[in-house]
C-alpha cells in the first residue's frame, strides 16, 4: 500500500466557514466574496453535473488563490434496491393530500449516484485543497486517492459515534453538526444517528477529548455570540449556512428567500417529506401533510418531489417548497456576504487569529 504523503499546511485566515448549500444557494460568487474577507467557503457539488461543478470551481480559482472546499454527496449503491410499492404509496399520498397534478411526479423511481466519480475527478484536477463528503464515508480507495493528491478530507458527524467513525475513516478535518442545523442532516446510516444528537457544543467537547483532528463546529448558529462561544470552547472554526441563504451573492430561489423573510412566525421541523433524508425546514403545508408518511427512500424521493418544488418556486408558493433553514433563521439579513462575515465575527476576540493546520490524523 502506498504511503500517505504529508498534507500541505492549510491556513484559515479567519475562523468562519460558509457551509456548502446544495440546490442553488452555494455559488462561486458567494464563495469568492467570503474568501475576500478571509473566511473559508465551500462550494456545493451536490445535485450539480460535473460540468456545472467545474464551471464553479474554475470561476473560483480564476478569481482568487484563497483556499476553499468542495462538498460531494457519497452515493449508497444499496439504495438502488427499493420496495416500489412503498414509493408508489407515498406518491399517491402526495397527490391526494395536496391535490397535485400526477404528471408532476414520476411513476418510476429514479436513482442516481450524483455523478460522484466525475465530480471527484473535477475537484482533484483543480487546486481546491479540501474535499468534504456528506451522507456517507468514501471508500478507502477514494480516501487514499484524495490523500495521494495531498488534499484534506473533511467528514461530517452528528453524534459522538459519528465522530469516532469519521476519524476511523480518515478524516483530516471534522465538521460536527448540531441538531439545530438547517437543511439535510449530515448523518450516515448505521453509523451516525441524527435522532440522538447532542448539541454542537457537546459534540465539539467530545471530539476535543478523544481526537486530535481539527474541528469545525456547525449547526443552528444564530449570530455572533454563538460564533464567539464555540470558538472560545476550542473550535478551529465555526461553519454557518442558514445566515447566508439571503446573502446578495447566494443563488437561493426567490420563493425560498421570501419564505425566510415572511414566515418568521413558524417553527422549523425535521422532515423526510421532500427527499427521504431527514432535513430541517420551515413548517409548511407540505411538511404538515407528509412528514409522518415519508419513507426512508433517498434519492428516489428527491427526484419524486423535484417537479413539485420547481413548480412551487415558479408559482411563488412557499407551502410546497423545501424551505431549508436552521433554527436561527429569524436572524437572516439580506446583505452582501462580506458584511455577514464581519457581523458574525464581531463578538469574538479570536476573529483575526489565523489558524495554520498541519494535518494531524491520529486519534488519542
Amino acid at each position: 500500500m502506498p504511503s500517505i504523503p504529508s498534507l500541505p499546511e492549510l491556513t484559515l485566515t479567519r475562523p468562519l466557514v460558509v457551509a456548502p448549500m446544495a440546490g442553488g444557494p452555494s455559488t462561486a460568487q458567494l464563495a469568492i466574496a467570503v474568501a475576500a474577507t478571509g473566511g473559508f467557503p465551500f462550494l456545493a457539488g451536490g445535485y450539480l453535473s460535473a460540468e456545472a461543478l467545474k464551471a464553479q470551481v474554475d470561476a473560483y480559482t480564476e478569481a482568487t488563490d484563497a483556499p476553499a472546499g468542495v462538498n460531494l454527496f457519497v452515493p449508497d449503491p444499496a439504495a438502488q434496491e427499493i420496495d416500489e410499492d412503498v414509493y408508489l404509496k407515498y406518491r399517491h399520498q402526495i397527490i391526494s393530500k395536496l391535490k397535485l397534478d400526477p404528471q408532476l411526479l414520476p411513476e418510476a423511481p429514479i436513482y442516481s449516484d450524483d455523478a460522484f466519480n466525475d465530480k471527484l475527478n473535477v475537484t482533484l484536477s483543480s487546486s481546491i485543497p479540501v474535499i468534504s463528503f456528506t451522507f456517507g464515508y468514501p471508500t478507502a480507495q477514494v480516501i487514499d486517492r484524495v490523500h495521494q493528491a495531498r488534499r484534506w478530507v473533511a467528514l461530517n458527524a452528528t453524534s459522538c459515534a459519528g465522530i469516532d467513525a469519521a476519524v476511523r475513516h480518515g478524516a483530516d478535518l471534522l465538521i460536527v453538526q448540531g441538531p439545530d442545523a438547517g437543511g439535510h442532516r449530515a448523518s450516515v446510516p448505521d453509523a451516525d444517528h441524527f435522532d440522538a444528537s447532542p448539541s454542537t457544543g457537546e459534540l465539539l467537547a467530545y471530539a476535543a477529548r478523544h481526537h486530535r483532528v481539527p474541528v469545525i463546529a456547525a449547526g443552528g448558529i444564530a449570530g455572533p455570540h454563538d460564533v464567539a462561544e464555540l470558538l472560545a470552547e476550542g473550535a478551529t472554526a465555526v461553519q454557518v449556512g442558514t445566515l447566508f441563504l439571503d446573502a446578495v451573492e447566494a443563488g437561493t430561489k426567490q420563493t425560498h428567500r421570501l419564505g425566510l423573510r415572511n414566515l418568521i412566525d413558524r417553527d422549523t421541523v425535521i422532515t423526510r417529506a421532500f427527499t427521504g433524508r431527514p432535513a430541517r425546514a420551515i413548517r409548511n403545508q407540505f411538511t404538515d401533510a407528509l412528514s409522518d408518511q415519508a419513507p426512508d427512500l433517498y434519492p428516489q424521493l428527491h427526484y419524486l418531489t423535484s417537479g413539485i418544488r420547481k413548480q412551487a418556486d415558479q408559482q411563488h408558493n412557499p407551502e410546497h417548497l423545501n424551505l431549508w433553514a436552521g433554527t436561527g433563521f429569524r436572524n437572516i439579513q439580506h446583505l452582501p456576504a462580506a458584511e455577514i462575515v464581519e457581523h458574525l465575527l464581531s463578538a469574538s476576540t479570536l476573529a483575526d487569529h489565523p489558524q495554520r493546520l498541519a494535518g494531524l490524523r491520529s486519534s488519542g
